[in-house]
Protein backbone atom coordinates (compact mmCIF):
# COMPACT_ATOMS: atom_id res chain seq x y z
CA UNK A 1 0.00 0.00 0.00
CA UNK A 2 1.18 3.49 -1.01
CA UNK A 3 1.53 5.83 1.85
CA UNK A 4 -0.23 9.13 1.48
CA UNK A 5 1.21 12.04 0.23
CA UNK A 6 -1.26 14.77 0.74
CA UNK A 7 1.20 16.38 3.11
CA UNK A 8 4.51 16.27 1.38
CA UNK A 9 5.68 19.36 0.68
CA UNK A 10 6.69 18.82 -2.74
CA UNK A 11 3.13 18.74 -4.08
CA UNK A 12 1.48 21.11 -6.26
CA UNK A 13 -2.07 21.58 -6.55
CA UNK A 14 -3.77 18.62 -7.77
CA UNK A 15 -5.25 20.23 -11.19
CA UNK A 16 -2.86 21.13 -13.17
CA UNK A 17 -3.07 24.65 -15.94
CA UNK A 18 -4.02 24.21 -19.04
CA UNK A 19 -6.88 24.17 -21.94
CA UNK A 20 -9.96 22.91 -20.08
CA UNK A 21 -9.60 19.71 -23.48
CA UNK A 22 -6.23 19.44 -21.77
CA UNK A 23 -6.32 20.18 -18.15
CA UNK A 24 -4.86 16.66 -15.47
CA UNK A 25 -6.22 16.06 -12.19
CA UNK A 26 -3.60 14.25 -10.26
CA UNK A 27 -5.75 11.98 -8.25
CA UNK A 28 -3.66 9.85 -5.52
CA UNK A 29 -6.62 7.58 -4.50
CA UNK A 30 -7.07 6.76 -7.80
CA UNK A 31 -3.70 6.25 -9.48
CA UNK A 32 -3.28 3.73 -6.04
CA UNK A 33 -6.30 2.20 -6.92
CA UNK A 34 -5.45 1.81 -10.84
CA UNK A 35 -1.73 1.93 -10.72
CA UNK A 36 -2.00 -1.83 -12.24
CA UNK A 37 0.54 -3.34 -15.06
CA UNK A 38 -0.71 -2.89 -18.39
CA UNK A 39 0.89 -2.34 -22.09
CA UNK A 40 2.50 1.02 -23.11
CA UNK A 41 -0.14 0.51 -26.55
CA UNK A 42 2.82 1.41 -29.15
CA UNK A 43 0.82 -1.62 -30.78
CA UNK A 44 -2.02 -3.53 -30.51
CA UNK A 45 -1.54 -6.57 -30.77
CA UNK A 46 1.05 -6.08 -28.41
CA UNK A 47 4.71 -8.00 -29.00
CA UNK A 48 3.69 -10.11 -26.54
CA UNK A 49 1.57 -11.82 -29.11
CA UNK A 50 4.43 -11.99 -31.62
CA UNK A 51 5.07 -15.58 -32.61
CA UNK A 52 7.24 -17.55 -34.82
CA UNK A 53 4.29 -18.73 -36.91
CA UNK A 54 4.79 -15.70 -38.49
CA UNK A 55 7.29 -15.79 -41.30
CA UNK A 56 10.13 -13.74 -43.34
CA UNK A 57 8.05 -15.19 -46.65
CA UNK A 58 4.65 -14.00 -45.43
CA UNK A 59 5.96 -10.77 -44.30
CA UNK A 60 7.63 -10.88 -48.23
CA UNK A 61 4.15 -11.21 -49.64
CA UNK A 62 2.42 -8.50 -47.54
CA UNK A 63 5.11 -6.12 -48.13
CA UNK A 64 4.42 -6.62 -52.30
CA UNK A 65 0.89 -6.43 -51.76
CA UNK A 66 0.89 -2.78 -50.09
CA UNK A 67 2.20 -1.35 -53.24
CA UNK A 68 -0.95 -1.05 -54.63
CA UNK A 69 -1.64 1.38 -51.69
CA UNK A 70 0.68 3.79 -53.05
CA UNK A 71 1.24 4.49 -48.84
CA UNK A 72 4.32 6.33 -48.20
CA UNK A 73 7.12 4.30 -45.96
CA UNK A 74 8.83 4.92 -42.67
CA UNK A 75 12.13 3.95 -42.30
CA UNK A 76 13.66 2.96 -38.71
CA UNK A 77 17.20 1.90 -38.29
CA UNK A 78 18.73 0.61 -35.05
CA UNK A 79 22.03 1.24 -34.08
CA UNK A 80 22.61 -0.94 -31.29
CA UNK A 81 26.62 0.07 -30.14
CA UNK A 82 27.54 2.15 -26.64
CA UNK A 83 30.99 3.39 -26.00
CA UNK A 84 29.73 3.01 -22.00
CA UNK A 85 26.68 1.10 -20.28
CA UNK A 86 23.88 3.41 -19.10
CA UNK A 87 23.08 1.30 -15.76
CA UNK A 88 18.72 1.82 -15.90
CA UNK A 89 18.55 0.78 -19.96
CA UNK A 90 16.78 -1.91 -21.06
CA UNK A 91 17.30 -1.73 -24.45
CA UNK A 92 18.87 -4.11 -26.71
CA UNK A 93 22.56 -3.33 -27.07
CA UNK A 94 26.09 -3.72 -27.64
CA UNK A 95 28.54 -2.01 -25.28
CA UNK A 96 31.88 -1.46 -26.54
CA UNK A 97 34.90 0.96 -26.64
CA UNK A 98 35.60 -0.50 -30.58
CA UNK A 99 34.42 1.81 -32.98
CA UNK A 100 35.78 -1.05 -35.86
CA UNK A 101 32.65 -3.20 -34.75
CA UNK A 102 30.31 -0.74 -36.82
CA UNK A 103 31.55 -1.75 -39.78
CA UNK A 104 30.60 -5.43 -40.16
CA UNK A 105 27.34 -4.11 -38.87
CA UNK A 106 27.02 -1.50 -41.12
CA UNK A 107 27.53 -4.00 -43.94
CA UNK A 108 24.92 -6.74 -42.76
CA UNK A 109 22.09 -3.25 -43.08
CA UNK A 110 23.18 -2.91 -46.29
CA UNK A 111 22.03 -6.59 -47.26
CA UNK A 112 19.01 -5.74 -45.25
CA UNK A 113 18.26 -2.51 -47.29
CA UNK A 114 18.75 -4.39 -50.61
CA UNK A 115 16.44 -7.38 -49.75
CA UNK A 116 13.84 -5.19 -48.16
CA UNK A 117 14.09 -2.30 -50.72
CA UNK A 118 13.12 -4.89 -53.68
CA UNK A 119 10.01 -5.41 -51.70
CA UNK A 120 8.90 -2.16 -52.00
CA UNK A 121 7.91 0.22 -54.89
CA UNK A 122 10.74 2.88 -55.53
CA UNK A 123 7.46 5.46 -55.90
CA UNK A 124 7.14 5.08 -52.65
CA UNK A 125 8.11 8.23 -50.52
CA UNK A 126 10.16 7.83 -47.20
CA UNK A 127 8.11 10.33 -45.45
CA UNK A 128 9.78 8.96 -41.90
CA UNK A 129 12.43 8.58 -41.08
CA UNK A 130 14.61 7.66 -37.97
CA UNK A 131 18.20 6.50 -36.63
CA UNK A 132 17.81 5.00 -32.84
CA UNK A 133 19.95 2.52 -30.66
CA UNK A 134 21.53 2.00 -28.69
CA UNK A 135 23.75 5.01 -29.88
CA UNK A 136 23.25 6.00 -33.29
CA UNK A 137 25.84 8.49 -33.18
CA UNK A 138 29.01 5.98 -32.08
CA UNK A 139 29.17 5.67 -35.74
CA UNK A 140 32.18 7.87 -37.84
CA UNK A 141 31.08 11.07 -39.89
CA UNK A 142 32.44 8.84 -42.52
CA UNK A 143 30.15 6.15 -42.03
CA UNK A 144 26.74 8.20 -41.17
CA UNK A 145 27.11 9.86 -44.89
CA UNK A 146 27.81 6.09 -46.11
CA UNK A 147 24.37 4.90 -44.51
CA UNK A 148 22.04 7.45 -45.83
CA UNK A 149 23.68 7.64 -49.03
CA UNK A 150 23.21 3.43 -49.17
CA UNK A 151 19.06 4.79 -48.21
CA UNK A 152 18.76 6.27 -50.92
CA UNK A 153 19.68 3.75 -53.24
CA UNK A 154 17.09 1.59 -52.16
CA UNK A 155 14.37 4.16 -50.69
CA UNK A 156 12.86 7.13 -52.07
CA UNK A 157 14.40 9.66 -49.92
CA UNK A 158 12.96 12.92 -50.12
CA UNK A 159 15.28 16.03 -50.94
CA UNK A 160 12.98 18.95 -49.72
CA UNK A 161 13.11 18.92 -46.04
CA UNK A 162 9.49 17.83 -45.62
CA UNK A 163 9.63 14.64 -44.35
CA UNK A 164 10.20 13.68 -40.22
CA UNK A 165 13.79 12.86 -40.06
CA UNK A 166 14.99 12.20 -36.80
CA UNK A 167 18.41 10.74 -35.02
CA UNK A 168 18.29 10.04 -31.02
CA UNK A 169 21.73 11.97 -29.98
CA UNK A 170 23.96 11.04 -26.64
CA UNK A 171 25.36 14.50 -26.19
CA UNK A 172 28.68 12.95 -25.12
CA UNK A 173 28.85 11.49 -28.28
CA UNK A 174 28.74 15.37 -30.21
CA UNK A 175 31.92 15.70 -32.12
CA UNK A 176 32.92 18.51 -33.92
CA UNK A 177 30.62 18.92 -36.98
CA UNK A 178 28.20 16.32 -36.10
CA UNK A 179 25.24 18.27 -36.12
CA UNK A 180 26.34 19.95 -39.10
CA UNK A 181 26.61 17.10 -40.89
CA UNK A 182 23.29 15.61 -39.54
CA UNK A 183 21.81 18.22 -41.01
CA UNK A 184 23.27 17.93 -44.09
CA UNK A 185 22.33 14.66 -44.60
CA UNK A 186 18.46 15.36 -44.20
CA UNK A 187 17.79 15.13 -40.69
CA UNK A 188 15.45 17.87 -39.30
CA UNK A 189 14.43 16.42 -35.88
CA UNK A 190 17.10 15.23 -33.15
CA UNK A 191 16.41 13.45 -29.62
CA UNK A 192 18.99 14.01 -26.30
CA UNK A 193 19.08 11.45 -23.89
CA UNK A 194 19.51 13.57 -20.54
CA UNK A 195 17.72 11.89 -17.66
CA UNK A 196 18.90 14.41 -15.07
CA UNK A 197 21.69 16.74 -14.37
CA UNK A 198 21.94 16.09 -10.87
CA UNK A 199 25.58 14.93 -10.25
CA UNK A 200 25.01 12.12 -7.55
CA UNK A 201 22.40 10.66 -9.55
CA UNK A 202 24.67 11.01 -12.76
CA UNK A 203 27.24 8.98 -11.34
CA UNK A 204 24.71 5.98 -9.48
CA UNK A 205 23.18 5.32 -13.36
CA UNK A 206 26.84 5.73 -14.86
CA UNK A 207 26.13 8.58 -17.45
CA UNK A 208 27.95 11.79 -16.75
CA UNK A 209 27.20 14.63 -18.86
CA UNK A 210 27.12 18.74 -18.20
CA UNK A 211 24.08 20.71 -18.36
CA UNK A 212 26.35 23.66 -21.07
CA UNK A 213 27.14 20.43 -22.73
CA UNK A 214 23.28 19.54 -23.56
CA UNK A 215 22.63 23.41 -23.83
CA UNK A 216 25.20 23.77 -26.42
CA UNK A 217 24.27 20.80 -28.40
CA UNK A 218 20.43 22.18 -28.53
CA UNK A 219 21.63 25.47 -29.17
CA UNK A 220 23.62 24.37 -31.98
CA UNK A 221 20.83 22.07 -33.36
CA UNK A 222 18.58 25.39 -33.42
CA UNK A 223 21.12 27.29 -35.22
CA UNK A 224 21.34 24.96 -38.28
CA UNK A 225 17.69 24.94 -38.67
CA UNK A 226 16.69 21.33 -36.97
CA UNK A 227 13.31 22.00 -37.28
CA UNK A 228 12.05 20.02 -33.81
CA UNK A 229 13.85 19.33 -30.87
CA UNK A 230 13.74 16.81 -28.27
CA UNK A 231 14.46 15.82 -24.47
CA UNK A 232 14.34 12.64 -22.64
CA UNK A 233 14.44 12.40 -18.84
CA UNK A 234 13.76 9.66 -16.28
CA UNK A 235 12.00 9.80 -13.20
CA UNK A 236 12.61 6.83 -10.73
CA UNK A 237 16.36 6.77 -10.59
CA UNK A 238 18.56 6.38 -7.48
CA UNK A 239 18.95 9.43 -5.53
CA UNK A 240 16.53 11.25 -6.97
CA UNK A 241 13.71 13.90 -5.15
CA UNK A 242 11.88 16.10 -5.76
CA UNK A 243 14.49 19.53 -4.95
CA UNK A 244 16.70 17.75 -7.23
CA UNK A 245 14.34 16.30 -10.02
CA UNK A 246 12.74 19.75 -9.95
CA UNK A 247 16.01 21.62 -10.89
CA UNK A 248 16.87 19.41 -13.98
CA UNK A 249 12.85 20.29 -15.49
CA UNK A 250 13.47 23.83 -14.37
CA UNK A 251 16.93 23.91 -16.25
CA UNK A 252 15.48 21.66 -19.24
CA UNK A 253 12.49 24.10 -19.55
CA UNK A 254 15.09 27.18 -19.59
CA UNK A 255 16.60 25.06 -22.53
CA UNK A 256 13.15 25.25 -24.28
CA UNK A 257 12.94 22.13 -26.36
CA UNK A 258 9.59 21.80 -28.15
CA UNK A 259 9.13 18.04 -27.03
CA UNK A 260 9.83 16.69 -23.31
CA UNK A 261 9.83 13.21 -22.53
CA UNK A 262 9.53 12.07 -18.63
CA UNK A 263 9.57 8.13 -18.58
CA UNK A 264 9.05 5.76 -15.75
CA UNK A 265 12.13 3.79 -14.60
CA UNK A 266 11.00 0.22 -14.04
CA UNK A 267 13.43 -1.40 -11.88
CA UNK A 268 14.00 -4.90 -13.50
CA UNK A 269 17.41 -6.38 -12.31
CA UNK A 270 16.36 -9.74 -12.75
CA UNK A 271 15.86 -9.10 -16.83
CA UNK A 272 18.01 -6.42 -17.22
CA UNK A 273 21.82 -7.18 -15.98
CA UNK A 274 22.93 -3.21 -15.91
CA UNK A 275 20.27 -2.64 -13.50
CA UNK A 276 22.17 -5.01 -11.01
CA UNK A 277 24.42 -2.15 -10.50
CA UNK A 278 22.01 -0.19 -9.36
CA UNK A 279 20.81 -0.60 -5.37
CA UNK A 280 17.28 -1.01 -4.44
CA UNK A 281 18.12 0.89 -1.03
CA UNK A 282 19.19 4.05 -3.33
CA UNK A 283 15.72 4.25 -5.25
CA UNK A 284 12.53 6.44 -4.43
CA UNK A 285 10.20 4.98 -2.62
CA UNK A 286 6.97 4.69 -4.75
CA UNK A 287 5.37 7.27 -2.73
CA UNK A 288 7.92 9.71 -3.63
CA UNK A 289 8.30 8.69 -7.24
CA UNK A 290 4.60 10.03 -7.21
CA UNK A 291 5.41 12.88 -5.44
CA UNK A 292 8.27 13.73 -8.34
CA UNK A 293 5.96 13.09 -10.85
CA UNK A 294 3.04 15.42 -9.86
CA UNK A 295 5.70 18.32 -9.77
CA UNK A 296 6.78 17.23 -12.64
CA UNK A 297 3.97 17.45 -15.08
CA UNK A 298 2.80 20.90 -12.53
CA UNK A 299 6.19 22.36 -13.70
CA UNK A 300 5.56 21.20 -17.06
CA UNK A 301 2.53 22.69 -17.87
CA UNK A 302 2.66 26.08 -16.20
CA UNK A 303 5.65 26.33 -18.26
CA UNK A 304 3.16 26.16 -21.19
CA UNK A 305 4.16 22.45 -22.16
CA UNK A 306 0.83 20.63 -23.38
CA UNK A 307 0.69 17.04 -21.93
CA UNK A 308 0.44 14.81 -25.55
CA UNK A 309 0.01 11.57 -23.20
CA UNK A 310 1.46 8.50 -21.22
CA UNK A 311 5.06 10.18 -20.70
CA UNK A 312 5.01 12.89 -23.53
CA UNK A 313 4.68 16.98 -23.17
CA UNK A 314 5.33 19.82 -26.28
CA UNK A 315 4.94 23.08 -26.82
CA UNK A 316 1.10 23.95 -28.13
CA UNK A 317 2.63 25.21 -31.60
CA UNK A 318 4.76 21.60 -31.83
CA UNK A 319 3.16 19.54 -34.28
CA UNK A 320 2.08 16.83 -31.93
CA UNK A 321 0.16 19.42 -29.85
CA UNK A 322 -1.43 20.42 -33.39
CA UNK A 323 -2.19 16.64 -34.21
CA UNK A 324 -4.19 16.24 -31.20
CA UNK A 325 -6.04 19.15 -31.31
CA UNK A 326 -6.73 17.81 -35.39
CA UNK A 327 -7.45 14.45 -34.41
CA UNK A 328 -4.83 13.63 -36.76
CA UNK A 329 -2.44 12.12 -33.89
CA UNK A 330 -1.10 8.25 -34.24
CA UNK A 331 1.19 6.22 -32.20
CA UNK A 332 3.44 3.58 -33.42
CA UNK A 333 6.48 1.47 -31.83
CA UNK A 334 7.95 4.49 -32.16
CA UNK A 335 5.59 6.79 -29.91
CA UNK A 336 3.17 9.49 -30.75
CA UNK A 337 3.57 10.31 -34.35
CA UNK A 338 1.66 12.52 -36.86
CA UNK A 339 2.35 9.86 -39.79
CA UNK A 340 -0.59 7.29 -39.56
CA UNK A 341 -0.63 6.33 -43.29
CA UNK A 342 3.00 5.07 -43.81
CA UNK A 343 4.21 1.24 -43.78
CA UNK A 344 7.25 1.08 -40.95
CA UNK A 345 9.89 -0.83 -42.11
CA UNK A 346 12.76 -1.91 -39.19
CA UNK A 347 16.03 -2.58 -40.14
CA UNK A 348 18.84 -3.65 -38.23
CA UNK A 349 18.75 -6.35 -34.74
CA UNK A 350 15.75 -6.39 -33.00
CA UNK A 351 13.99 -3.96 -35.23
CA UNK A 352 10.01 -4.23 -35.28
CA UNK A 353 8.19 -3.46 -38.51
CA UNK A 354 4.54 -2.54 -39.46
CA UNK A 355 3.68 -3.36 -42.80
CA UNK A 356 0.21 -3.80 -44.12
CA UNK A 357 -2.08 -5.67 -41.33
CA UNK A 358 0.97 -7.03 -39.75
CA UNK A 359 3.89 -6.42 -37.33
CA UNK A 360 7.53 -8.17 -37.59
CA UNK A 361 10.49 -8.24 -35.78
CA UNK A 362 14.37 -8.96 -36.27
CA UNK A 363 16.64 -11.45 -34.83
CA UNK A 364 17.70 -10.34 -31.75
CA UNK A 365 21.17 -11.40 -31.31
CA UNK A 366 23.90 -10.31 -33.42
CA UNK A 367 25.11 -13.27 -34.41
CA UNK A 368 21.87 -14.49 -35.25
CA UNK A 369 21.10 -11.07 -37.93
CA UNK A 370 24.69 -11.69 -39.33
CA UNK A 371 23.60 -15.53 -40.21
CA UNK A 372 20.71 -14.10 -41.82
CA UNK A 373 22.54 -11.24 -43.70
CA UNK A 374 25.15 -13.70 -44.84
CA UNK A 375 22.44 -16.24 -46.47
CA UNK A 376 20.74 -13.10 -48.30
CA UNK A 377 17.39 -13.45 -46.50
CA UNK A 378 15.22 -11.33 -44.23
CA UNK A 379 15.71 -11.59 -40.53
CA UNK A 380 12.21 -11.58 -39.51
CA UNK A 381 11.46 -14.68 -36.77
CA UNK A 382 8.60 -13.68 -35.31
CA UNK A 383 5.21 -11.34 -35.85
CA UNK A 384 2.01 -11.30 -36.00
CA UNK A 385 -0.56 -11.12 -38.56
CA UNK A 386 -3.84 -8.47 -37.72
CA UNK A 387 -7.54 -10.03 -37.87
CA UNK A 388 -10.39 -8.01 -37.97
CA UNK A 389 -11.12 -7.78 -34.29
CA UNK A 390 -7.95 -6.41 -33.97
CA UNK A 391 -7.87 -4.15 -36.45
CA UNK A 392 -11.22 -2.27 -34.85
CA UNK A 393 -9.80 -2.71 -31.25
CA UNK A 394 -6.29 -1.39 -32.07
CA UNK A 395 -8.70 1.73 -33.84
CA UNK A 396 -10.24 2.18 -31.13
CA UNK A 397 -7.32 2.08 -28.34
CA UNK A 398 -5.39 4.53 -30.58
CA UNK A 399 -8.49 6.86 -31.07
CA UNK A 400 -8.43 6.82 -27.17
CA UNK A 401 -4.95 6.85 -26.56
CA UNK A 402 -4.12 10.02 -29.11
CA UNK A 403 -6.81 11.57 -28.39
CA UNK A 404 -8.92 11.02 -25.36
CA UNK A 405 -12.27 10.81 -26.68
CA UNK A 406 -13.68 7.94 -28.49
CA UNK A 407 -16.78 8.99 -31.12
CA UNK A 408 -18.35 5.53 -31.70
CA UNK A 409 -19.97 6.87 -34.72
CA UNK A 410 -16.65 6.80 -36.17
CA UNK A 411 -15.64 3.47 -35.39
CA UNK A 412 -19.12 1.78 -36.84
CA UNK A 413 -18.71 4.25 -40.12
CA UNK A 414 -14.99 2.81 -40.47
CA UNK A 415 -15.56 -0.93 -39.62
CA UNK A 416 -19.32 -1.25 -40.31
CA UNK A 417 -20.25 -2.21 -36.79
CA UNK A 418 -23.19 -1.98 -34.22
CA UNK A 419 -20.53 -0.09 -31.24
CA UNK A 420 -23.40 -0.79 -28.68
CA UNK A 421 -23.47 -4.69 -29.43
CA UNK A 422 -19.97 -5.36 -30.80
CA UNK A 423 -18.03 -4.03 -27.24
CA UNK A 424 -21.15 -4.58 -25.14
CA UNK A 425 -19.32 -6.18 -22.48
CA UNK A 426 -16.42 -3.36 -22.38
CA UNK A 427 -19.02 -1.17 -22.05
CA UNK A 428 -20.66 -2.53 -19.32
CA UNK A 429 -17.42 -2.48 -17.52
CA UNK A 430 -16.47 0.98 -18.15
CA UNK A 431 -19.14 1.78 -15.90
CA UNK A 432 -16.99 1.42 -13.11
CA UNK A 433 -14.47 4.00 -14.20
CA UNK A 434 -17.35 6.14 -15.25
CA UNK A 435 -18.31 6.14 -11.25
CA UNK A 436 -14.51 6.56 -10.31
CA UNK A 437 -14.23 9.90 -12.71
CA UNK A 438 -12.26 8.47 -14.87
CA UNK A 439 -14.54 8.71 -17.61
CA UNK A 440 -17.56 10.50 -19.60
CA UNK A 441 -19.88 7.27 -20.75
CA UNK A 442 -23.00 8.22 -22.76
CA UNK A 443 -24.95 6.64 -25.77
CA UNK A 444 -22.50 8.25 -28.33
CA UNK A 445 -18.80 8.18 -27.13
CA UNK A 446 -16.42 7.94 -24.20
CA UNK A 447 -14.58 11.16 -23.16
CA UNK A 448 -11.15 10.95 -20.85
CA UNK A 449 -11.69 12.96 -17.59
CA UNK A 450 -8.90 14.93 -16.18
CA UNK A 451 -8.45 12.20 -13.45
CA UNK A 452 -8.30 9.73 -16.46
CA UNK A 453 -5.41 11.18 -18.60
CA UNK A 454 -2.66 9.67 -16.64
CA UNK A 455 -4.68 6.59 -16.18
CA UNK A 456 -5.53 6.62 -20.17
CA UNK A 457 -3.65 3.24 -20.06
CA UNK A 458 -6.13 1.59 -17.79
CA UNK A 459 -9.15 2.47 -19.97
CA UNK A 460 -7.83 1.42 -23.24
CA UNK A 461 -7.04 -1.95 -21.62
CA UNK A 462 -10.47 -2.42 -21.22
CA UNK A 463 -10.89 -3.29 -24.75
CA UNK A 464 -7.43 -5.51 -24.89
CA UNK A 465 -8.98 -8.90 -25.94
CA UNK A 466 -5.70 -10.63 -24.90
CA UNK A 467 -5.64 -9.07 -21.37
CA UNK A 468 -8.72 -10.52 -21.11
CA UNK A 469 -7.51 -14.53 -21.98
CA UNK A 470 -4.06 -13.78 -20.56
CA UNK A 471 -3.01 -16.24 -17.61
CA UNK A 472 -0.39 -13.47 -16.40
CA UNK A 473 0.78 -10.12 -17.18
CA UNK A 474 3.98 -9.20 -18.34
CA UNK A 475 3.60 -5.21 -18.41
CA UNK A 476 5.44 -2.47 -16.45
CA UNK A 477 3.03 -0.27 -14.09
CA UNK A 478 1.20 2.50 -15.61
CA UNK A 479 2.24 5.33 -13.11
Amino acid sequence: MLGPLQHNPCLFPRVFAMSASQSIDFDLDLIHRYNTAGPRYTSYPTAVQFHDGFTAERYQQIARETNASGRPLSLYFHIPFCDTVCYYCACNKVVTKDRTRSRGYLDSLYQEMALQGDLFDRSRPVTQLHWGGGTPTFISHDEMTELMGKTAEHFGLLDDDTGEYSIEIDPREVRDETLALLRQLGFNRISLGVQDFDEKVQKAVNRVQSESLVRNVLDEARRLGFRSTSVDLIYGLPHQNCETFGNTIERIIDMDPARISVFNYAHLPDRFKPQRRIADADLPTPSEKLAILQQTISQLTEAGYVYIGMDHFAKPDDELAVAQRDHTLYRNFQGYSTHSDCDLIGLGSTSVGMVGNSYSQNQHKLDDYYAAMGEKRLAVFRGVELDQDDLIRRDVITRLICHFELSFGDIEKAHDIRFGDYFAQELDDLKVMESDGLINLNADQISVRPAGRLLIRNICMSFDRYLREASEQRFSRVI
